[in-house]
């Protein structure tokens, strides 16, 4: 296997995208920006990880302007004028640390709980307003009128990325959330336009990166996360066979993504039997487009354990030799860290340095401290 760390600090270019390396930090979820507006707090923990050596930056996952987009009043929001200054001085403080950075758009969907501030009669909205497969219907199935709007929240969220300075703008369209709640089948139960084929499931999130690709024009860089697996099942999928991920990733090309943040759980599984390659190797293979991996990089357990919640209290700095066997294969471009990057700032740097048994292991008690 390769031990040459020096892969994960060659740059990286692709159209405008000029990244130092190939190291991303993964966006996670931090409930830090009271009444949705990011602190002073927040811009610190970004360029701490700008400063440690992190070529892009995707943060946590903020909220649109739509009534039902987020779960939390302490989700950082991205629209309105006290946020968006708050994202501003982000970005100013992560180019003066010389990383880049993407905010990362997003709508919960059916995952929003009814009580939420500050819209404590909003629901949840989803396809089908299922919240699970095989549910009752608990929340607000979109009509065409609330598709229409919320694709242009998502258009608006991307023009305003632009105009703060962010170097791109990635699409939340995993892990059970509302664009994946349109391509899941066991979610979206519509007899529209919407629902039924994958091609006609599809179409929100095609939509959606054609309006953002209008709003930001033609060599702005578009990221689009997308999972397989989902919280309300991890062993879901979207497509069940290679044909059916291509004509998935074809739909997304032609609206106009050009990178793709491939969430698994475990970024050393393959994605199909048969092969070795895993999602983002799938699908550079198919798309030709730059892809990120993700999913336990650096760590020795997953994020969540399926049989305990051990898997998410500690974890120890892993052997990253099969993480540069593949990317020596040109199996994936960029490699995404997040537990790693919290139990450590300096992560990068530590181990161009070859120091990685310096690096501190994450421990859930970090979520709650100063050093995060």
């Amino acid at each position: 296997m390769s031990t040459d760390v020096s892969l994960l600090f060659q740059p990286f270019v692709y159209g405008p995208l000029s990244l130092s390396n190939r190291i991303v930090m993964a966006p996670m979820t931090r409930t830090r920006s009271p009444h949705g507006v990011p602190g002073d707090d927040v811009a610190a923990y970004y360029a701490r990880r700008a400063q440690g050596g992190v070529g892009l930056i995707i943060t946590e996952g903020t909220a649109i302007d739509h009534p039902a987009a987020s779960p939390s009043p302490d989700v950082p929001s991205f629209f309105g004028e006290a946020a968006l200054s708050g994202w501003r001085e982000v970005v100013r403080r992560v180019h003066a640390e010389g990383g880049k950075i993407f905010p990362q758009l997003w709508h919960v969907g059916s995952a929003r709980r009814p009580g939420t501030p500050p819209h404590l009669t909003v629901p949840g909205y989803s396809p089908s307003g299922i919240a699970k497969p095989g549910g009752r219907v608990v929340g607000h199935p979109m009509t065409e009128r609330d598709i229409a709007d919320t694709i242009d929240a998502y258009a608006r969220g991307a023009a305003s990325a632009k105009q703060l300075g962010f170097d791109g703008v990635e699409l939340h369209a995993a892990h059970g959330y509302l664009i994946d709640q349109f391509l899941w089948a066991a979610l979206n139960q519509r007899d529209d336009a919407y629902g039924g084929s994958l091609e006609a499931r599809a179409r929100f999130a095609k939509e959606t990166i054609q309006a953002v690709r209008a709003a930001v024009g033609p060599d702005y860089p578009i990221a689009l996360r997308f999972s397989q697996w989902k919280q309300q099942d991890y062993h879901a999928k979207i497509a069940e066979t290679p044909a059916q991920l291509a004509t998935l990733l074809a739909i997304f090309v032609d609206a106009g993504v050009d990178l793709f943040h491939c969430s698994q759980r475990r970024f050393y599984e393959p994605e199909f039997v048969g092969s070795p390659l895993n999602l983002a190797g799938w699908t550079k293979q198919l798309t030709a487009k730059p892809t990120i991996t993700v999913g336990s990089v650096g760590l020795d357990t997953e994020f969540v354990s399926e049989n305990s919640d051990g898997g998410m209290n500690s974890a120890k700095p892993d052997d990253i030799a099969a993480l540069l066997e593949r990317l020596a294969n040109d199996e994936f471009d960029l490699v995404a860290l997040g537990r790693s990057l919290i139990g450590d700032p300096e992560w990068p740097r530590k181990v161009r340095e070859g120091r990685a048994r310096d690096i501190r292991s994450f421990d859930r008690t970090m979520l709650d401290g100063a050093l995060i």
